[in-house]
């Protein structure tokens, strides 16, 4: 697909293009490009950067320090930067908290949260799932009781992605166990640092340390850190979920995938005589990926104008959900089947090279495959798992 874009659009994409290549440390792309772990400190810094830029917030109003650009304009912007391999900016903070806040907050509390999100200075996190609560998320048990100014927050959230950085995090708690259980679900923002809270390291099977337990043990909580009105927060948590689907689709990071993928199977890895690329089966696969990812990139077109016009992205959120997933998933399926044995190599969770017993002499990027093929199993389930988003849109389009 070729978006025909108009002069200025263009010398919009040459702006961010020529930002990118003075701005973007090559070692920080080289450990995206790789999959290797990038530090909280080089993370928040491409924030600063963004921020001094003037597009720290691409896609919030500009009464809240947005770009004010639109929707191709925001398009372009993730695209080049997934072109470059830049650090995805965080959603915590960004993409999910921010609405909420932006929505349904009062002004005490927009004026206090969210120049720390968009200047990189606070780190969110998200505390939603619950050994208990996954997919079924109402079923959620973390408990808050009102003392007098005070929320006591006791339970225990999950899966919660780089909570050892995180000085705050958006919690759903429950308020009322008497009513039907969405009902009596509140949304809170808790300070990290108060006592009572401990954070749990997950360490996954390549040895990396994404995600984590958080646990609550009599943490104190300003009732002024409840965003809207108590018992409401399932509605809030709904259209947070929204706009982090629409996140999950990642159009930008996958087309530059593939185009590595396609160079990769061109290719001829560790110089063996054959070239996957010329395998018929596998170029059936590879265009038909090509073709739902460009269906994609129109799908999150019409969410991106939509979520620019302050409108919660509805039930095709979902749709981006599902197939950004399955194509990231198939992307790195693919790519391993173009390294072959050499797909084996990989990239330790402290950043050092192995191979396996591969001893040719590889591209760094080869050594990115078997990490990302491991970590994308992930992306059906996290955000609300893929059965659950075919249920909203057999309900909320179909009418099934």
């Amino acid at each position: 697909m070729d978006i025909q874009y108009t002069s200025d659009q263009l010398a919009f994409r040459d702006e961010v293009r020529t930002f990118l290549a003075q701005h973007l440390s090559k070692d920080v792309q080289r450990k995206v490009m790789n999959d290797q772990p990038i530090s909280k400190e080089e993370r928040q810094g491409w924030q600063r950067t963004l921020y001094q830029q003037g597009w720290g917030a691409p896609a919030w109003p500009v009464e809240y320090g947005g770009t004010g650009w639109d929707a191709i304009q925001r398009h372009i912007f993730e695209e080049e930067c997934g072109r470059a391999f830049a650090p995805e900016q965080l959603p915590f903070g960004l993409k999910m908290v921010a609405p909420v806040i932006q929505k349904y907050a009062s002004q005490a509390q927009k004026d206090r949260f969210l120049p720390g999100i968009i200047s990189g200075d606070d780190w969110w996190c998200q505390g939603y799932s619950e050994p208990g609560a996954g997919s079924d998320l109402a079923s959620l048990k973390t408990s808050a009781v009102q003392q007098g100014d005070d929320y006591i927050v006791n339970g225990q959230k999950t899966w919660t992605t780089l909570a050892q950085h995180a000085n705050w995090i958006f919690c759903l708690v429950r308020t009322n166990s008497e009513v039907r259980k969405q009902e009596g679900i509140s949304f809170l923002l808790i300070d990290m640092n108060t006592p009572g809270i401990t954070v749990r390291p997950i360490i996954m099977l390549d040895g990396g340390h994404e995600v984590n337990e958080v646990w609550f043990d009599n943490v104190r909580v300003p009732v002024a850190n409840r965003i809207g009105e108590e018992n409401k927060g399932w509605t809030y948590a709904k259209y947070l979920l929204g706009h982090e689907r629409t996140n999950i689709a990642r159009v930008g990071r996958s087309k530059a995938i593939l185009n590595r993928l396609k160079r990769i199977a061109a290719s001829q890895p560790g110089n063996r005589s054959d070239r996957l690329i010329d395998d018929t089966s596998f170029r059936e696969r590879l265009a038909m990926v090509e073709l739902e990812l460009q269906a994609l990139e129109i799908t999150n077109l019409k969410l991106i104008a939509a979520d620019g016009q302050q409108r919660a992205p509805g039930p095709e959120a979902s749709i981006l959900k599902i197939k950004g997933s399955e194509i990231q998933q198939e992307l790195s399926e693919l790519s391993s089947l173009a390294l072959g044995p050499y797909g084996i190599a990989h990239i330790a969770a402290d950043g050092s090279e192995y191979a396996n017993g591969v001893s040719d002499a590889m591209p760094a990027e080869y050594y990115s495959s078997t990490a990302r093929y491991l970590n994308n199993r992930k992306t059906t389930i996290y955000g609300g798992s893929s059965e659950v988003q075919k249920t909203i849109i057999c309900k909320a389009i179909l009418g099934i």
